[in-house]
Order: C-alpha cells, then structure tokens, then sequence
C-alpha cells in the first residue's frame, strides 16, 4: 500500500464529513428496534444507490449486502467485508440536541448510527478507489445486533459470507473511554460470550406474620443467587474469565405480605466454550436442586446468546500495524478483554475477523457517557476517523 492512499483516504474523509454527519443526525433522529429497521434498510439502500454500489436488501430480513469491484476483479474472487449494525435500544433520550430521537423510549445509544454512518462514508471513498483495491470489498448492514439471537446469525443464514466468499471481515465499534482521534486494538480473545438467565420461583404467598404456612420465593430466589457464585468461585479454572450476574429480581409482595412468586434475570459470560457448557449445566441443576429442597418451583429459561469473540492474531495485528502508519503509534491503544459481548462474534467464528475501537470521548464538550447510557452521544469528529480506519482495512 503506498503512501498515495494513505492521502486519498484522508483527504476523501475530509470531503465525505458533511455528508457523513448527515446520515449520522437521521439515523440518530429516526432509530429502530432491532429486527425492526425497515427504514433504516431503505435509507442506506438509496444512499448506496446515490453513491453507485450495487447491493441487495432484506438479507437476514431487514439487512443489506453491497458489493465493490474494480475492474481487474473477477466476479467470483474472494472479498474483503465491512460490517456496520443498523438497530438502537429501547432506552429514552436525555440529549439535547437538534438530531434527538424522535421516537419515545427508542435510542442509538450504542454508536450504531456512528457505524453505519461510517460505513457509508468508507463505501463512497473505496467506490471511488475501486481500481486501487487489492480485492472486492463486501459491505454488510446488519439488523438486530442488541437481541438474541443476533442478526449476524441472520446474515450468515442467507449467505452474507458467501458468493463471493469472504476471507477476512472487520468492524469498529464506538467507545467512550477513548479519546477522540484515537482507536484500540487487541489480538486474540476479546470479548466474553453471553447468556440469558430467565426464572421465575413459585412459591406459596401468605402473610408475613404467618411464614411457616408459605413458601418465600424471595427467601428461594436469594438463596439461588448467592448459592450459584459458587460456580464461578469455586469450579472456574481461575484462568478463565467469568461472571454470573443477576440484575433483576422482582417479588411484589408488601411488608407484610409473602408473595407467591418472584422473577429473576441476570446474565452468564465467560471465554471459554467447554466451560461455558459446563457451566450451565451446573446452574441449571443447582437452580433446580435449590427450589426443589424449599419446598418451591422454579421455571427456568436459558436464553443461548453470542459466544465469545475472538481477533484474528494476523489480521489484527495487520490492521494495527497500517492504522500506526496512518496516525502514529500514539494514536494506537491496546485493549483489555471485556466481558461484554458483541453478535460480531458470530463472523469470527467463520472467518479471520478485527473488531476494533473507535475513540468518541471529549470530556471538554462534556461527551463522557458511555453506551446504554440515555445521554450518550459522540464527538462529531470521530465520523472522520471512522471513516478513514474502515477505507483502511481492505488494503491491510
């Protein structure tokens, strides 16, 4: 790659930002549930139309492929993809600003209004220089990455990684803790898969003076809680990354009234997929074992999120090595594993992948929230950056 691209990319960005913002501010103003982003669809489809990329829309239901071949590329011959997720999260703005949501209680909290706006921008700069790609460019839009089962499963399904097939994918994602004008990298295990714990305890309600006549699905439901950290403290390998969390536990009895039934969720995530099995097993019986001697019954549900994602070593370290080229090495963050999850695990268990981190914070303009967050919001001039990282990768 010579120094000559380096320069287009940079100089197309800076071209590209107006119209980039653009997207981001509609996108951002009109947001969709996942699985539900039929306008969103339609929107990137005219944006690639305008911009000249051939694509094909409702893939995985409401997710759109593109595709970009110079001239000296054969139909048939491997690709490189971008992905960009397209839905937003049932959550209610608190910003202030022109391109607020214009829909009560739905948010792009997450950045994905930043990805796809990205993506947009980098499809444009390497339409442009379609001629100077070392292969074709697939780009992938894909819906419903925040739920289960994860609209990457969608894609995969009706063939998104194939004809042509693709040999190597990458995607970026926003993060808050990093500065703008900065982006991470990290090879090899990432981020931790992610599973769904849903119980419901029934119990026999009655009043609380009286708790020898009931069964306390409270008393149940927090003894399963404290009782099941002893999977992860005690049959962990302490090598494994691991968490067992519960973050809802809903009994509506009073002060002195024993409810009949209590609720919980809470969520299982680790890096290691026999463990991860293993695991489940054990919380499942434990669970069941638990109810069981207090007299209750418990209705378990174990919904199977994403496993766990890992960098291709190669690719990654590729893709960081021309990315300190492009800004210098100070610009250029190592990460730590995060137990977060991400349905881009998906792709990279099927092929060489880089997942990256694109810088959004600016504590002087008060940009400091992170995602999920209901004033989340990006310093503008990431777009750029955004864009140029994923122009960048095909020729990494």
């Amino acid at each position: 790659m010579t120094s000559d691209i380096h320069e287009q990319i940079k100089l197309a960005s800076a071209r590209l930002f107006e119209k980039v913002k653009g997207y981001r501010e509609h996108i951002h103003a009109n947001p969709e549930l996942s699985y539900q982003e039929m306008n969103t669809m339609i929107y990137v489809s005219d944006a690639l139309s305008k911009i000249g990329i051939a694509h094909t829309t409702k893939i995985g239901e409401t997710g759109i492929v593109g595709i970009i071949y110079g001239d000296h590329h054969s139909k048939d011959q491997p690709c490189v993809a971008l992905r960009a997720d397209l839905d937003a999260l049932p959550i209610q703005e608190e910003n202030d600003v022109p391109y607020k949501s214009t829909f009560d209680g739905v948010m792009h909290a997450c950045g994905h209004d930043v990805h796809t706006s990205v993506l947009l921008g980098a499809a444009e700069i390497l339409f442009e220089l379609r001629n100077e790609l070392p292969q074709p460019v697939k780009l992938i839009f894909q819906p419903g990455e925040e739920k289960n089962p994860g609209g990457a499963t969608y894609m995969i399904r009706d063939g998104a990684l194939e004809n042509p097939k693709v040999e190597r994918i990458f995607a970026l994602h926003v993060f808050p803790d990093m500065e703008v004008g900065n982006i991470g990298f990290k090879e090899g295990l990432y981020m931790a898969s992610c599973d769904e714990i849903h119980l419901t305890i029934i119990g026999k309600g009655g009043h609380g003076a009286t708790p020898h006549r009931c069964i306390d699905p409270i008393f149940v439901g927090a003894e399963i809680v404290t009782s099941l950290q002893q999977i992860v403290s005690r049959k962990c390998d302490p090598k494994i990354p691991c968490v067992l969390s519960f973050g809802h536990f809903e009994a509506l009895g009073a002060t002195n009234i024993i409810p009949g039934k209590a609720h919980l969720k809470g969520t299982f995530r680790t890096m290691d997929e026999p463990w991860r099995e293993e695991a489940l097993d054990l919380i499942e019986r434990s669970i069941y074992h638990i109810a069981q001697s207090s007299g209750a019954t418990a209705e378990l549900e174990i919904s199977r999120g994403y496993p766990y994602l890992e960098n291709h070593p190669e690719t990654t370290a590729r893709m960081r090595t021309i990315s300190q080229k492009h800004l210098g090495e100070t610009f250029v963050e190592d990460l730590p594993i995060r137990l977060t999850a991400e349905d881009f695990s998906y792709y990279s268990q099927e092929v060489p992948a880089c997942f990256f981190r694109l810088g959004v914070r600016n504590e002087r303009k008060g940009i400091i929230h992170g995602v999920h967050h209901p004033r989340f919001d990006i310093d503008v001039n990431s777009l750029k950056l955004g864009m140029e990282m994923m122009a960048l990768a095909p020729f990494s």
